[in-house]
């Protein structure tokens, strides 16, 4: 039976070996690590995260980033059974935008049960023999056990890590250059476009389905759950995902638990929220898939405000800089976990919520959107400008900016994201003068920042103690641009005299 489970699940992944990759698309992963007192990280668990990105037939993208825990069984098994569902033929050109969404929602319900049908006679063999063990050895520790009684406990623990786990899916679906993005969970989908009078805009396509989500509890509720009691508690057997693939427990044993336990029907649902459809048509820009993990490790450091347009500023950052996809995605989860982990060590008012972080997976699939020619440095012919970020210290809660170098694109490329709760201004270079972009937040949590460089490091380390404001709430400077000013301005020799010069003001 064992060999035939494994079989199954791994038909699913020679269906889809000859499927080309995405070239559009790169992807960066960390694992997941907890630190300790010296502030050195360790591994708790094997990374549980997945993903794919491939490319179909008929102008056919798909790609998907699943974040597992207990295990990375269900994130992998998902990311294999629902390319076969919906790239071998499933879907073409000819398709409407309710057929899209039917085929994507049958998808997920075929992996649901796919993969139940995989662990299905695990399950019944842990029924089985707990229903030996428990009514002989109530109270028993496990050296009281008679022997046969241990290898019953001993079989039930292999069981138990067999059938256990889950995993939450975010996935994007692109066809007839129509953008469909289907959710399972807490992971997150962002859009970073460019509008046509010139302004960047970053969207968060649906909502979390998480503890705290109205329309979720209000689901929650209608089901005989005690909604309040759920948004308390802030998780559902170690999770605060509302809607999870796999997970039998809360599937098939909900009634066993207590926040459950008084729902009509199956409360936690593996059915995807779709969204879409959205033309992609003149959309400059970049799609951006990230696992729950590497959005909490963000989060944690910097708060929840402004974390959609950092990420973004990080990406634009990054492909201003780098020739590969890749690189960009990888470069940008690396200054994640170093954020993190600054944080942490500084000992300031968020350290606390950064003792550890989960896996962190972050796609990105471009949209017209060019890579930088090289590496750019200013020897070696680079454009690198100041740019203007929020910083607050916790002693403070007057804003102020603090000024990084970031390579930016030459022309027609997003630099940053607005949205209600922040707004990018942008200055066109001229002749003489240095571009620069502010991000306005309302965000009044401590911040780290500090410059980039020729390595891709937005934000390098400064060690352990961060600069505290003087009485204005302005840094001090630490980092000399003194050959900025003099690269750029050897540049721009004819326009800066025109313009009486260029420097700090």
């Amino acid at each position: 039976m064992a060999a035939q489970r494994r079989n199954l699940m791994q038909s699913h992944q020679s269906w889809t070996d000859d499927l080309p990759l995405c070239q559009m698309c790169g992807v960066g992963t960390a694992t997941n690590c907890v630190y300790g007192p010296d502030g050195k990280g360790t591994l708790s668990h094997p990374n549980e995260d997945g993903h794919l990105r491939f490319r179909g037939e008929d102008g056919c993208f798909l790609y998907g980033v699943f974040n597992g825990y207990d295990g990375s069984r269900v994130a992998s098994f998902a990311s294999q059974c629902l390319t076969a569902e919906l790239l071998l033929g499933q879907l073409n050109s000819s398709h409407t935008d309710n057929d899209v969404r039917r085929i994507l929602t049958q998808a997920f319900d075929v992996v649901e049960k796919s993969y139940f049908e995989t662990i299905d006679d695990a399950l019944a063999e842990k029924a089985h023999l707990s229903n030996y063990l428990l009514p002989h050895n109530e109270n028993v520790s496990f050296h009281q056990l008679s022997p046969q009684s241990q290898k019953v406990q001993e079989r039930l623990k292999e069981l138990e890590q067999e059938v256990s786990g889950g995993a939450t899916a975010v996935v994007a679906l692109i066809l007839n250059n129509k953008l469909f993005i289907a959710n399972v969970g807490t992971n997150r989908a962002l859009l970073c476009k460019s509008s046509s009078d010139g302004q960047n805009q970053v969207l968060q396509i649906g909502r979390p389905h998480s503890t705290d989500n109205d329309e979720e509890l209000q689901r929650l509720a209608a089901l005989g759950v005690d909604s309040a009691r759920v948004r308390q508690a802030g998780q559902i057997a170690g999770q605060s995902c509302t809607r999870r693939l796999g997970d039998y427990r809360v599937k098939f044993n909900y009634n066993e638990i207590d926040l459950l336990s008084a729902a009509k029907t199956r409360p936690i649902i593996s059915e995807p929220e779709i969204h879409g459809s959205q033309s992609l048509d003149s959309v400059t820009g970049f799609l951006l898939l990230m696992s729950e993990g590497l959005i909490n490790a963000l989060e944690s450091a910097h708060g929840p405000e402004q974390a959609n347009q950092e990420i973004v500023a990080m990406v634009a950052a990054e492909l201003a800089q780098q020739t590969s996809l890749e690189a960009v995605a990888q470069s940008v989860v690396e200054r994640v976990k170093r954020l993190h982990h600054d944080v942490y060590v500084s000992g300031r008012q968020r350290a606390t919520y950064c003792s550890r972080h989960e896996d962190m997976t972050l796609l990105i699939r471009t949209l017209n959107y060019p890579l930088a020619d090289g590496v750019l440095t200013p020897t070696q012919g680079g454009r690198i400008y100041p740019v203007s970020v929020p910083y607050s210290n916790s002693q403070s809660t007057s804003k102020t900016s603090v000024t990084l170098s970031l390579v930016m694109p030459s022309q027609n490329t997003l630099t940053n994201g607005t949205n209600t709760a922040s707004t990018l201004e942008e200055g066109t270079p001229t002749p003489g003068q240095s571009p620069t972009a502010t991000l306005q937040s309302t965000n009044t949590q401590t911040q780290s920042s500090s410059s980039s460089s020729g390595d891709g490091s937005l934000f390098r380390q400064r060690g352990s103690q961060a600069a505290q404001p003087d009485e204005t709430g302005r840094v001090p400077p630490y980092v000399d641009f003194s050959q900025f000013y003099r690269l750029w301005g050897s540049d721009h020799s004819d326009s800066q005299s025109a313009q009486g010069g260029l420097g700090p003001q």
